[in-house]
């Protein structure tokens, strides 16, 4: 019976909308996490609003029956931010690519940790640029061939659990598409966190990325918390970050790297603190109603 009524919750998030993504693509399973997520925290679709950029990933607002944006790319973040400054009551998610992310949304990314305004930003990182049929991403491991970088790519990647953590970021992990119930985890802790959230999630692209594979990640991740890891400790957490680098990526840890309790950008502006905007302004449902009809 309980798993009956679970289920039943869990299809009220879904919009019917199928998604585009290829057969095999890892983000079915991030799609499948995010779901187990808000299931589990029960809450209510008119309380979570999922904002997108551009890529293969940001097709994810589309998939789900709560509010959601498609915005622009590289851009996520100031939407993300923008809506949960004027209704800081909203469960806020992101979801992007990682050159949506890393990339041209790289700026934004860095100053949302460091107000620690309190979002949850999933990245969807297949090193590669999918909707774009297969270009070199920020995260592409160096040597890497792709349309762009057919002698193999010449920069260092960026390292997004080093890079969150740095600027300010109070949630940073790192999670696998292949392994959902694991990432539903992490994308739990992240909602429920008060603060600003990175969600690092490796999502093989089984078109255009044919290096970094589901079978590649598999023999060389293993979890933060089988090694009884201290989140708590930057220095642990940032060693942790450069580990894969160090073994020229024969181990790849995933799982929670950095977590601190710290008052979030909502808590210290002052016009917030008498609650969400969209409150203060004290209009009724009917007057909210009549301008979204008048502007149609």
């Amino acid at each position: 019976m309980e798993a009956k009524q679970e289920a039943k919750q869990r299809q009220n998030y879904s919009s019917g909308v199928k998604p585009i993504w290829c057969p095999g693509c890892g983000d079915f399973g991030v799609n499948a996490a995010i779901t187990k997520a808000l299931t589990e925290l029960n809450i209510e679709r008119n309380n979570v609003m999922i904002v997108s950029g551009i890529g293969c990933s940001s097709a994810m607002p589309q998939v789900y029956s709560t509010y959601g944006v498609h915005s622009l790319h590289g851009r996520l973040v100031p939407v993300a931010t923008g809506a949960k400054l004027a209704n800081h009551g909203l469960t806020v998610i992101g979801t992007g690519g990682d050159g949506d992310g890393y990339g041209i949304g790289g700026g934004h990314l860095v100053h949302a940790a460091r107000r620690n305004i309190n979002i949850t930003y999933i990245i969807m990182d297949n090193e590669t640029y999918g909707l774009t049929t297969g270009q070199t991403s920020p995260t592409a491991l160096m040597g890497h061939k792709t349309k762009s970088t057919p002698f193999g790519v010449i920069e260092m990647p960026i390292n997004p659990m080093a890079l969150a953590i740095s600027a300010g970021a109070t949630y940073a992990a790192r999670g696998f598409s292949g392994d959902p119930m694991h990432l539903a985890e992490l994308i739990k802790g992240g909602i429920a966190h008060r603060g600003f959230a990175l969600i690092d999630v490796f999502s093989p692209c089984v078109t255009f990325n044919h290096d970094n594979t589901y079978e590649w990640f598999r023999p060389r991740i293993y979890k933060l918390e089988k090694e009884n890891h201290d989140y708590t400790d930057i220095s642990k957490a940032m060693d942790k970050a450069f580990e894969d680098m160090r073994t020229n990526y024969e181990k790849v840890p995933i799982g929670l790297f950095y977590k601190v309790e710290r008052p979030t950008y909502e808590d210290l502006d002052i016009a917030l603190r008498d609650g969400p905007l969209i409150k203060q302004a004290g209009h009724t449902k009917e007057q909210i109603l009549e301008v979204i009809e008048e502007n149609r």
